[in-house]
């Protein structure tokens, strides 16, 4: 876990971790750019000042900041904390931040913050975060790990929060905002370590030039460049009011050779879009 300082996210040092001494070739008006995207100046100031917050704590304090109001159903369907047993949470991910933050502050503070979120490894720079997470670089030389990882993830003590689409949550060609289909791996891990799992519906939306801008990406570009305005779309959505609704368990038991683990994964997607 990195340091907290009055600088703790910097552009420029994340960019030479990413790519070395080609670093230094990128056009400075750009890296100026990348820099008020990610509001770095902000979120900076926010992180300094909740410098002493870390775990639920933060993500709380995440939820004060960006002054989210959040109507919770169906809190009777998470399980006892102490009831002994350990679960899979997933949820589709619509915002691909605030939501990220929101989910956790609800799951953190029933489970006494007894969960990890498997992660973008970038979301490590952010040290009040980073003891809940399990960093995954998908498309890096730690992807070779990314098995091993999740793995130990689900032998350890602590509940697994997932987002099975990997990304948050694209606008379809029906005009509707979903996620792409979920990965099969939250499934085939439940069924290995006899977890039953807890489908969470999240609403909101981004906004229409984030959509439009990821759609041109995932179509014609070898990297996810919408990504990169995850941030500002989290600023966009400051104030607004989500919709939490979780689901009743599902026992692992229900996962069973009648159809494809694919299938399954489908399967709770379409649950969680019926909450």
């Amino acid at each position: 876990m990195g340091q907290i300082t009055e600088k703790t996210i910097d552009i420029d040092g994340i960019l030479k971790g990413k790519m070395g001494a080609k670093a230094k070739w990128l056009p400075r008006p750009l890296v100026s750019w990348l820099k008020r995207i990610a509001h770095q100046d902000q979120v900076n100031a926010f992180l300094w000042e909740s410098r002493d917050k870390i775990g639920t704590e933060w993500l709380e304090e995440c939820v004060r900041y960006l002054q989210m109001t959040l109507k919770v159903e169906g809190m009777d369907n998470l399980p006892a904390k102490d009831d002994g047993r350990l679960y899979t949470i997933v949820s589709n991910h619509p915002l691909g931040g605030a939501d990220g933050v929101a989910l956790g502050a609800i799951i953190g503070r029933h489970f006494d913050s007894r969960f990890r979120y498997l992660v973008n490894d970038l979301l490590m720079n952010l040290p009040g975060l980073a003891p809940l997470c399990i960093p995954i670089n998908k498309t890096g030389h730690q992807s070779r790990n990314f098995p091993a990882m999740v793995k130990a993830g689900f032998e350890s003590d602590n509940h697994m929060l997932m987002y099975p689409a990997g990304i948050c949550s694209r606008r379809q060609k029906d005009g509707k905002i979903r996620d792409i289909p979920w990965s099969k791996t939250f499934i085939q891990k439940s069924v290995e370590y006899h977890r039953d799992v807890v489908p969470i519906h999240f609403s909101g939306q981004n906004s229409d030039f984030f959509y439009k801008l990821a759609n041109f990406s995932d179509r014609f570009l070898p990297f996810n460049l919408a990504m990169l305005f995850l941030v500002d779309e989290m600023y966009k959505n400051v104030g607004k009011t989500f919709e939490v609704c979780i689901g009743k368990p599902i026992p692992w038991q229900t996962f069973d050779k009648s159809r494809s683990p694919q299938q399954w994964a489908q399967y709770v997607q379409d649950i969680v879009y019926s909450l």
